[in-house]
């Protein structure tokens, strides 16, 4: 019988044991079950193993990443002979590492979501950005929690979805509520005659009409950027333009970029700026596998390199 594993990653502080518990005690989540806490790390606040232990919910506490190992995991499931576990995982210790475990017979990770403090998120980005994506690369649950009216929410969940499209951002409040208001704030206006997307907002522009390619249809946006002419298009009127962008940090770089159709792409030299203004229309095109935005161009014009050619998702 499968045994579900529910990997819980974060910083520490930032709510996952609260999460735990919450999700065991309070909502009676698999009630009757034999269920494993497995903590990797002590924070502030601590599991009440006396109250859990009424309702056969073991906690084991690891002390060092090295000591974290496919054995140690192996005894668990021996000793305690688990339905279901939860592993609360230290924010300081390398994902992969459990991503990649192999894990006793019949453990199977269905789920993992990360916790972020809302009011040091920011911080924890400028300072250690690297560390604090890593938390959020394969999570299908992004929870941020402490949040405030002053939450900067559409730039919070900008920051997520690059680095991890599928995520699901929940937004909850200090007191425990959630917050369901819209977070998609754009910066530019939707309802003008030609959309323009400046270099700071054209990493939001990417996300959003990648994510909602409906809402863009028919509308015509006009941005900088570097052609990009693959050798499989060959004679084909077609090109890509779009940017370079730093989605995690300066060893995290890839270009971002739109199909475009234009009749003169021949044309236009491979890797030159342009001024790109086109419709776009959400239809089939086998580089997106299904359905995507494509670009009509109805005019290209020369431009230059800009001082900074690097765009971001903030």
């Amino acid at each position: 019988m499968d045994i579900p594993v529910y990997l819980f990653t974060g910083f520490m502080d930032s709510g996952k044991t609260s999460l735990i518990t919450q999700t065991l005690q309070e909502n009676d989540f698999g009630i009757g079950s034999r269920s494993l806490i497995i903590a990797c790390e002590d924070g502030d606040e601590e599991y009440d193993e006396e109250a859990l232990a009424k309702n056969k919910i073991t906690v084991v506490g690891v002390e060092s990443e090295e000591e974290f190992t496919e054995e140690y995991l192996k005894d668990c499931d021996e000793t305690i002979k688990p339905d279901q576990v939860f592993i609360e995982y230290n924010g300081t210790w390398e994902a992969a590492k459990i991503l990649e475990m192999k894990l006793p017979k019949g453990w199977e990770i269905v789920q993992s979501l990360a916790t972020v403090d809302a009011s040091t998120f920011e911080m924890y980005l400028n300072n250690m950005r690297a560390m604090m994506m890593e938390q959020v690369f394969h999570t299908d649950v992004v929870i941020f929690n402490r949040c405030t009216a002053d939450t900067p929410k559409a730039k919070f969940r900008r920051t997520i979805k690059a680095v991890n499209r599928r995520a699901q951002i929940v937004y909850e409040r200090e007191d425990g509520t959630i917050d369901e208001s819209d977070a998609d704030e754009l910066p530019y206006d939707l309802e003008q005659d030609v959309i323009e997307i400046t270099d700071a907002d054209y990493g939001i522009f990417y996300l959003d009409v990648q994510d909602n390619p409906q809402k863009y249809e028919g509308k015509t946006v006009r941005f900088l950027g570097l052609v990009y002419r693959p050798d499989k298009f060959g004679k084909k009127p077609m090109m890509v333009p779009g940017r370079f962008a730093m989605t995690c940090c300066a060893e995290d770089i890839q270009f971002i970029g739109l199909k475009c159709k234009y009749e003169n792409a021949m044309e236009i030299p491979h890797k030159s700026w342009v001024y790109v203004t086109a419709q776009i229309h959400n239809e089939f095109a086998k580089e997106y596998r299904g359905k995507g935005p494509v670009l009509y161009a109805k005019e290209v014009v020369k431009a230059e390199e800009p001082e900074d050619s690097l765009v971001y998702f903030t």
